[in-house]
């Protein structure tokens, strides 16, 4: 017998995966090549590229329950995360990633290897409603608050917030800088959101609703995010790096 392939989330894969490269695109145009595009500030841009990560790390967490050899692949994911700080380390110092999104995922992975068998316990819908009300209420703690986007509801002790263990927790450390910071908290549950969500899906019949394809497309690009992610950085800048040296 053959897996099922759930193409609907190779094309929402692979739409995020087109808006994060434009997103990119953008992004070294402004930090790299100085071009001033004043909109890239704003507020629109800022929930633009929440959308996109939002986006990857759910449907992470929905294919939680599809994926085999979890240990090995979550150990590559992890190990892509920590490749992805050493050469921007080395290339970028200015503008390092550290506790990058692939290091989020390959860690929520890990972690789901031994955490599954407590989840597996909880019904969907209300582990489904738990992990969004843990998002939403740790959202800003990155800031030193509970509370989400400009809801806080109370300040968190100064002293949480004081090395690269409590960074990569979700309590950056002072003068703590990524490009690209997604820490445990609060992401952790919006993986686990996903992985609830596939549950539910499961187990009201829902998941064949996913199995039509729709536009091939962007279901390439999907199934190809991965390697796309990992190459479309260097190829943009040496893309911009030769159209400006014209």
């Amino acid at each position: 017998m053959t897996a099922t392939r759930y193409y609907a989330l190779d094309g929402i894969r692979g739409l995020a995966l087109l808006n994060m490269i434009t997103y990119h695109a953008v992004w070294d145009l402004v930090y790299l090549f100085d071009i001033n595009l004043q909109w890239y500030q704003s507020e629109g841009a800022y929930i633009w590229q929440q959308c996109i990560c939002w986006t990857f790390i759910f449907l992470s967490g929905f294919c939680e329950p599809l994926g085999k050899k979890k240990l090995k692949r979550g150990i590559i994911i992890f190990s892509l995360g920590f490749l992805i700080v050493v050469t921007t380390l080395i290339a970028l110092p200015q503008n390092r990633v550290r506790f990058g999104v692939l290091t989020l995922i390959g860690s929520c992975m890990l972690l789901m290897i031994p955490a599954e068998k407590v989840l597996q316990k909880c019904r969907p819908l209300h582990g489904l409603i738990f992990s969004i009300t843990l998002f939403l209420l740790t959202k800003n703690i990155n800031q030193g608050y509970l509370g989400f986007a400009n809801w806080n509801l109370f300040p968190l002790p100064d002293n949480w917030y004081h090395n690269f263990v409590s960074t990569y927790l979700g309590f950056p450390m002072p003068g703590f800088h990524s490009t690209d910071y997604f820490s445990l908290l609060p992401w952790v549950f919006l993986y686990t959101a996903g992985y609830f969500t596939h549950r539910f899906f499961a187990h009201y019949n829902l998941l064949s609703h996913l199995e039509s394809s729709k536009v091939k497309t962007l279901e390439w690009f999907g199934r190809h995010s991965l390697g796309l992610y990992m190459i479309h950085q260097p190829l943009l800048y040496f893309l911009f790096a030769a159209v400006f040296a014209l």
